[in-house]
């Protein structure tokens, strides 16, 4: 049986845009640009438990799995399983996808400009690096907020395929308390998006009406 079990200790408590996890990261081409590590960790996938194991099922020598089985482990991206034999560590690979996911351009440039009044402060505290952490309970605040997730996602009289609008706003809701489809659905009701026979547009400012 493939060993896919993942580790949740490992670096778990790293936040997804750590230096630390950009630098792994970047280490990733270099760790499998060596054949022996590739087939070593090819063998782990497909179930090899130790590195005897591995270096018959990879055609190593024990000597060159010991030292491909060594730097991937060094890199963390193979790991102890629950039954004490080597096992890929898939939740590694979802940390370091998450870092170099990049957040929305808009999003990093209004970040990077700042601002002080109300509605600037509003959205600095429930939005972080191009995601939504959740939405305010009060009304005022949540319109603030949809309105900033709609300006920065699409673009006025452009129309979006229903798949195209999740993705978008899947970005948005990663790792947050909201998912996306609650979100399109308040983007709608504010008159953010319109809907027409699964094809959404978002309607330029003289259009909106009862959204400010």
């Amino acid at each position: 049986m493939p060993n896919d079990r993942s580790d949740t200790s490992v670096r778990a408590s790293e936040p997804p845009n750590d230096p630390a996890q950009a630098s792994a990261l970047a280490a990733l081409p270099a760790l499998f640009a060596e054949e022996s590590r590739v087939r070593a960790f090819a063998a782990v996938a497909l179930g090899a438990g130790d590195a005897a194991q591995v270096a018959r099922a990879a055609g190593l020598s024990a000597k060159e799995a010991a030292g491909a089985l060594r730097r991937l482990r060094d890199q963390g991206v193979v790991t102890t399983g629950a039954d004490g034999g080597l096992a890929v560590a898939h939740d590694r690979f979802r940390e370091l996808a998450r870092a170099g996911r990049p957040a929305p351009q808009a999003a990093r440039d209004a970040a990077a400009a700042g601002g002080d009044g109300p509605a600037d402060i509003v959205v600095r505290t429930f939005v972080r690096d191009g995601r939504l952490i959740r939405l305010p309970a009060r009304w005022t605040r949540k319109k603030v907020v949809l309105r900033h997730i709609a300006e920065q996602t699409f673009a006025p009289g452009v129309e979006y395929p229903e798949r195209t609008v999740d993705e978008k706003l899947r970005a948005w809701c990663e790792d947050g308390e909201v998912d996306h489809v609650t979100l399109r659905r308040y983007l709608v009701d504010l008159g953010h998006l319109r809907r027409s026979d699964g094809v959404y547009s978002c309607p330029v400012d003289s259009d909106r009406a009862g959204t400010a």
